[in-house]
């Protein structure tokens, strides 16, 4: 006898949000991935996005003092709010001739 199975949904964006982070350049080659997504408490920061990140892919730290974060296209700093849907990119320095 199957059992169904049912999904119950929350809606998580009282507590939490989802946002895609692109990875360029150095990011990119260091986690293996262009972009993601990444679920985060209400209320976080870009820093708290990158701490996590770093959890995530731990040699990330490599070029973490360098990096450049831009958020829905503009430069942001650390201490930027995410919100549900956001882009944070993620920037290191790109050096070529």
């Amino acid at each position: 006898m199957d059992k169904e199975v049912t999904k119950i949904e929350n809606d998580d964006t009282t507590t939490s949000v989802e946002i895609k982070v692109l990875l360029f350049a150095r990011a990119r080659e260091l986690t293996g991935v262009p972009d993601l997504i990444l679920k985060m408490p209400l209320g976080s920061t870009t820093q708290k996005c990158m701490d996590e990140l770093v959890l995530k892919f731990p040699s990330l730290e490599e070029v973490r003092s360098c990096i450049v974060l831009a958020l829905n296209e503009e430069y942001t700093t650390d201490s930027a709010i995410v919100n549900h849907r956001d882009e944070l990119a993620i920037i290191p320095p790109i050096s070529g001739g």
